[in-house]
C-alpha cells in the first residue's frame, strides 16, 4: 500500500511538469500560458515558437505520461495501480502542483500513459489522429475522435478492464478540458494545423 501511494504521488508530480514552460524558457521563447491559446501543450507551442520547441513539447509530455506507469510496472503493482499512476500523471499535466494548477490540455500526456497500458491500442489511437488531422487539419478534431476510440480499441486488444477505465476515465477529461475547442468547432472558428493564431 505504501508503494502505490508513493507512485501515486510521483505519478502527479510528474506529471506536474510543465514540458512547455520548461522548454520555452530554456529556448528564451515567450511563455505559451500568454501567447496565442494560453495553452502550455505542444500544439500552441509549434504556432507560436516553431517546430523545434514543439517536437520538444510534445517529447516531453508524452514521456511524463509513459514512466510513472512503466515505474509502476516495473515495481510489479497491480493494473489497478497501474491505472491509477495513469490518472495522476494526466492529472498533474492538467492541474501541475508547479505551476498554479493551470495545465495542458493532456493529448500528448495521454497519449503516453496510453503506450504503457496498450501499445496496440496506442498504434490505432495514433493512426486515428494522423487519419483526421490530415483529412480535417483540426488537431482538437483529431483528438477528440482519437481519444473517443482509445477504450474499444483497448477492449479489442484485450488490456485489463481497470486499464480501460483509465482509458475511458482519460477521454471524459480530454473532453472537457477541449469544451472550448468544442465550441470553436461547431462555430467554424477553430484555428487549422499550420494557421499561426491571430
Amino acid at each position: 500500500m505504501l508503494i502505490d501511494i508513493v507512485l501515486l504521488i510521483t505519478a502527479y508530480l510528474v506529471g506536474s511538469i510543465s514540458t512547455a514552460v520548461v522548454v520555452c524558457k530554456m529556448m528564451g521563447l515567450p511563455d505559451p500560458r500568454q501567447q496565442g491559446s494560453g495553452n502550455p501543450g505542444a500544439t500552441n507551442v509549434l504556432r507560436m515558437s516553431g517546430k523545434k520547441p514543439a517536437a520538444l513539447t510534445l517529447a516531453g509530455d508524452f514521456l511524463k505520461g509513459t514512466l510513472p506507469v512503466v515505474l509502476a510496472a516495473v515495481a510489479g503493482r497491480s493494473p489497478e495501480t497501474m491505472a491509477l499512476c495513469g490518472l495522476a500523471a494526466f492529472l498533474g499535466h492538467l492541474y501541475p502542483v508547479f505551476f498554479g494548477f493551470k495545465g495542458g490540455k493532456g493529448v500528448a500526456t495521454g497519449l503516453g500513459v496510453l503506450l504503457a497500458w496498450s501499445w496496440l491500442g496506442l498504434l490505432a489511437t495514433g493512426a486515428t489522429w494522423l487519419i483526421v488531422a490530415f483529412l480535417f487539419r483540426f488537431s482538437s478534431l483529431a483528438a477528440l475522435t482519437s481519444f473517443l476510440l482509445a477504450p474499444i480499441y483497448m477492449v479489442l486488444f484485450g488490456a485489463p478492464t481497470a486499464l480501460v477505465l483509465g482509458m475511458a476515465a482519460i477521454t471524459a477529461l480530454t473532453y472537457w478540458r477541449h469544451r472550448s475547442n468544442i465550441r470553436n468547432l461547431l462555430n467554424g472558428t477553430e484555428g487549422k494545423i499550420g494557421t499561426p493564431k491571430s
